[in-house]
This record gives structure tokens, C-alpha cells and sequence, in this order.
């Protein structure tokens, strides 16, 4: 009976462990059924593989300063040497009554030299600060193409939600057609129309249903490439929640690029003071020590223990030679990203005056679209009419429905490009 319920603990246990991990994996894939467009950015820069490099950039950096860190560390070298020589020192006089030996030609070494640096000049430092400036612009450069990918996702989700609006508008139409063919139908059997009356409004509903299939085909292969850029499955019905933006407003360009220039700016700052410090003197702690023959004691021929240690201090003037020329070089790099920040101040606030001109127009356009729809939907209003007491045919009414669809479809689109036009100047201008 112990056995029974300790077992039936268990399995309790186990199904409850496995129901958990089942509910966590169907929550895990569930379909998104909404997306806004900051949530689009948000997962797909979380998703984009470029993100990565931007780890192993920092992994770098931290790994390199580390080592760099180690150049205080004491120096130790190993080193063994085996010779023989044709001929040894000698003394070129006798003493009488003393006998000099003679050294052998065959000679052994097993030495140890320590070095412990004391001052480089501010090397390592500045090494330091080149290798934190270098992670800051390979980390921008990577930001500079994340940001791109904005770029990307506008024009999926700004696709698609104009695909809604056409969609949606197509079903009003459906609608209108559908309204007219019933009393055309109710003619026909009256006997006061025609059966080609109606076989034509058959006709536009059948390619109304040819549209939406396109429309609906054309929305899933947006959504199909969105999904991949987010890594979330979207319901086929996901409604795309459309941004408020307010109006746009003239400011100042806060682009990554800005930042990359600065960054690389400021390394060019610090590769010209490691001109400086380089050329500076160093100095050193030194130790030697080894077993061997002979040692420091030539006239001895036995093996023996020996060492030697003071300071050393060294001072290469070689750099002297070349820092003129190679200040002059980091000059000429400055003034070559000073050249394509100019270039791209330039570029980006042509593009400014382009969007503000287009966000200009398209506002005049649905000034003039709105009071288009008004008239085309009254006088469709009036052909429904004419329609019903048999003053027009069907291919009259339905000219005036397609021509109050266009109306809207332009007005749709005109919409859409208005907000595209606001997106893409925030887009322009570093504020998404």
C-alpha cells in the first residue's frame, strides 16, 4: 500500500510537471493576434542575427584590454644552450708557481630572465583607451545597420496595412453591388428589366471575389516575410494597429552615424597621442639567473648556480623619424570622416526637404480626395435610385459604384502615404 501511494505521488508529480511544460510551449507559440509597429522593431531587432556580433564585439574588447592589463605582470623568459667553441680565454702569461686551468670548449646554460616593467611612457593606458574607443565603433557600425532594418519593417507593415484598408473597402463595394443586383433581380422578375441587367452585376461580383483573393495572397506573403524578420507566428487575421503620428516637426538629426563619426573621431584623438607615447622611454626591473658552465666565474671549469639583476632602461628614438608624418596621416583621416559627415548631413537633410514636400502635397491631395468621396458617393446614392425605378441600366450603376470606389481607394492610399511619408521623415531623422 506504501509502495501504491508513493507511486501515485509520483505520477501526479510528473503529470503536473508535464502539463506546466505543455502549457509553457503552446503559450510560447502562440500566434501573435496584434502588432503594432514599435513591437515590430522591437522583435525584429531582437531577432536579426546581426544583433549577435554585437556580444562578441563587447566579448572582444574585454578580452584584449584584459591581456593589455597583463603587460604590468612580471616577464618570464626560459632559455637553455648547449655549444662548443674551437677556443676558450686564456690567460697570454704564466705565473711561476701557479696553475691557471684551462676551460673547457664545450659549454652548458640553463637560464631564467625575469622582467618586471616599471614606467612605459602611458603605453598600456593608451592602448587601453584605442581598444575601448575601437569596440565603441565597431559596436555603432553595428547599430548603424540595426537601424536600417527599420527601414525594412515600414515597408512590410505600412504594406500590409494598406492591403486592410483596400481589403475592407472591396467588402463595402461587394456590398453596394450586392444591393443593386437584388432589385435587379426583383426587375427581372417583374418582367421590367433585362437578365443581362443582372448577369452584369454577377459578373462584378465575381471579379470583386477575384480581387479579394488577390488582396488576401498578396497580405499573406507580407506577413509570411514579417514573420520571419520577428520570429513570432502571426494569425492570419493579426491586426496591424496603425501608429498615431503627430505632426513632424523640424529638428536636429540624431542618426547613428553621428554617433559613429564622433566615435571615430575621438579614436583618431587617441592613435595621435599614442604617437607621443610610444617614442617615450621605458624602464625596467631585470633578474637573471641560471646554472651552468662556466658561470660568471670564468676561471672556474665547474658547473655552478649564478644570477644578476638592476634596472634597465631603454629609449628608442626611431619614432622620432615618422611621427611627423604619421601625425599628418591621422590628419588627413580626420578630414576624411569630417568629409562624409558633411556628405551625410547633406544626403539626409535632402531627403528631409523631399518627405516634408511630400507630407505637404499629400495633405492638399486628401483636402481634395475628401470632397471627391462626398460628391461620387452622392451621386451614387442617386443611380442607386434611378437604378430602382429603371431610369439607368446596370452597367450605369455600376460605373458610378466603381468610379465612388476609386474615389476611396485613392483616398485610402493617399492616407497611407501620408503616414508612410511622417514615418519615414522620423525615420530620416533618428526619432523612430
Amino acid at each position: 500500500m506504501r509502495v501504491l501511494t508513493k507511486w501515485l505521488k509520483h505520477t501526479v508529480k510528473a503529470t503536473g510537471l508535464l502539463f506546466f511544460l505543455l502549457l509553457n510551449k503552446t503559450a510560447t507559440a502562440q500566434n501573435l493576434t496584434e502588432l503594432s509597429l514599435d513591437k515590430a522593431y522591437s522583435l525584429a531587432r531582437e531577432n536579426y542575427p546581426l544583433l549577435k556580433q554585437k556580444d562578441l564585439i563587447n566579448r572582444s574588447a574585454f578580452l584584449t584590454i584584459d591581456n593589455i592589463n597583463k603587460s604590468f605582470l612580471p616577464q618570464v623568459t626560459l632559455s637553455g644552450q648547449a655549444s662548443y667553441q674551437s677556443e676558450v680565454t686564456k690567460l697570454p702569461f704564466s705565473v711561476p708557481g701557479f696553475s691557471v686551468p684551462e676551460l673547457a670548449k664545450d659549454q652548458y646554460k640553463l637560464l631564467a630572465d625575469i622582467n618586471q616593467l616599471l614606467y612605459d611612457g602611458g603605453l598600456t593606458k593608451t592602448q587601453k583607451e584605442i581598444q575601448q574607443v575601437n569596440s565603441l565603433v565597431e559596436d555603432q557600425k553595428t547599430e548603424v545597420e540595426l537601424y536600417k532594418l527599420k527601414d525594412r519593417i515600414n515597408q512590410l507593415f505600412l504594406g500590409t496595412v494598406l492591403l486592410d484598408q483596400q481589403i475592407n473597402q472591396t467588402g463595402l463595394q461587394r456590398k453596394d453591388v450586392e444591393l443593386g443586383l437584388n432589385k435587379v433581380k426583383a426587375q427581372v422578375a417583374n418582367g421590367t428589366a433585362f437578365q443581362s441587367n443582372k448577369l452584369v452585376l454577377d459578373a462584378e461580383i465575381l471579379k470583386n471575389d477575384q480581387r479579394l483573393i488577390e488582396l488576401k495572397a498578396n497580405r499573406k506573403s507580407l506577413l509570411d516575410v514579417m514573420q520571419l524578420f520577428i520570429n513570432r507566428p502571426l494569425a492570419a487575421d493579426a491586426v496591424l494597429i496603425i501608429p498615431a503620428i503627430n505632426e513632424v516637426v523640424e529638428d536636429t538629426v540624431q542618426r547613428p552615424e553621428l554617433q559613429l563619426y564622433h566615435y571615430q573621431d575621438s579614436l583618431l584623438s587617441i592613435q595621435d597621442k599614442m604617437i607621443s607615447v610610444k617614442n617615450r622611454p621605458k624602464a625596467s626591473l631585470f633578474a637573471q639567473g641560471g646554472y651552468g658552465r662556466p658561470a660568471f666565474n670564468f676561471l672556474t671549469n665547474d658547473f655552478n648556480f649564478f644570477y644578476i639583476g638592476g634596472v634597465k632602461f631603454s629609449w628608442s628614438l626611431g619614432g622620432l623619424y615618422t611621427s611627423k608624418k604619421e601625425r599628418q596621416i591621422n590628419e588627413v583621416s580626420q578630414q576624411v570622416i569630417n568629409v562624409q559627415k558633411d556628405v551625410f548631413l547633406l544626403n539626409t537633410n535632402t531627403q528631409l526637404v523631399q518627405q516634408k514636400n511630400e507630407i505637404d502635397k499629400l495633405k492638399d491631395l486628401l483636402a481634395i480626395d475628401s470632397k471627391i468621396v462626398d460628391v461620387r458617393e452622392q451621386v451614387k446614392k442617386a443611380s442607386n435610385a434611378q437604378l430602382e425605378n429603371g431610369v439607368i441600366t446596370a452597367s450605369d450603376f455600376l460605373r458610378e459604384v466603381n468610379a465612388e470606389d476609386q474615389s476611396r481607394l485613392l483616398l485610402i492610399t493617399h492616407q497611407l502615404q501620408l503616414l508612410q511619408a511622417k514615418i519615414n521623415y522620423l525615420n530620416i531623422l533618428g526619432k523612430l
